[in-house]
């Protein structure tokens, strides 16, 4: 049955406009972007069936553009719009983390390092910098590597830190395989790098594992 033949209060736009985004479930959300179906099929079925396919939001959003336009009903300008709007919602989480302490609002840098790792099919390390306020300076891709590891240079991590003159900077990695645990490289790593910024007094306040739709904290888990 095509959306538009439902009852009013159980359309998605109907009742996103009603009662707000937050009560929409995923399918939903997707559907209001896509806006319609397939034959045999309504946005909200098409929906369910992309999230099932991809596992996850985060893949859906990072699939490239063969796996996206693959499915029926998706093509290249759909494919761009949803690119852009993962790409909006990363520079909205980007103004926040630049209006604010970056430490009061956690859960705007883990959504913020979700958006930017969790999609990659390779390892990257990231360097959020922070200024004395703990406010956003630059987030800067540093190193890329493979699907299983990257190097990363202390030398070029000091020099970068004190290009953005940094008073603190928290680090992010992903794990491509969707587990988000840290391994002994990564605690050696981290220990490496806190050694060298503190020799020219740079705080390093944490180091993110992003792993699927997990992110795990060295600073909480009391590993820094």
């Amino acid at each position: 049955m095509p959306i538009t033949d439902w009852p009013q209060g159980e359309r998605p736009r109907e009742k996103l406009l009603a009662l707000g985004a937050g009560v929409l479930s995923d399918a939903e959300l997707l559907a209001i972007f896509l806006r319609t179906g397939v034959r045999g099929k309504s946005a909200v079925d098409l929906s369910r069936d992309l999230i099932a396919a991809f596992g996850t939001l985060s893949a859906l959003l990072g699939a490239t553009q063969a796996c996206f336009t693959a499915h029926p009903g998706l093509g290249s300008a759909k494919y761009a719009q949803l690119q852009a709007v993962a790409e909006l919602a990363k520079r909205a989480l980007k103004e926040k983390l630049r209006a604010g302490d970056a430490l009061g609002s956690p859960r705007a840098v883990r959504d913020y390092l979700r958006l930017a790792l969790s999609r990659r099919p390779y390892e990257v390390f990231m360097a959020i910098f922070l200024d004395a306020q703990n406010r956003l300076i630059a987030a800067d891709e540093l190193f890329r590597g493979t699907l299983t590891q990257t190097s990363v240079y202390p030398r070029e991590v000091v020099k970068a830190a004190l290009g953005h003159n940094a008073a603190a900077v928290l680090f992010a990695h992903n794990h491509p395989s969707g587990i988000a645990e840290p391994s002994q490289a990564d605690e050696m790593l981290t220990r490496t790098l806190k050694q060298a910024l503190g020799l020219v007094d740079i705080r390093v306040l944490d180091h993110f594992v992003v792993g699927g739709s997990e992110t795990m904290s060295f600073a909480e888990r009391g590993l820094l």
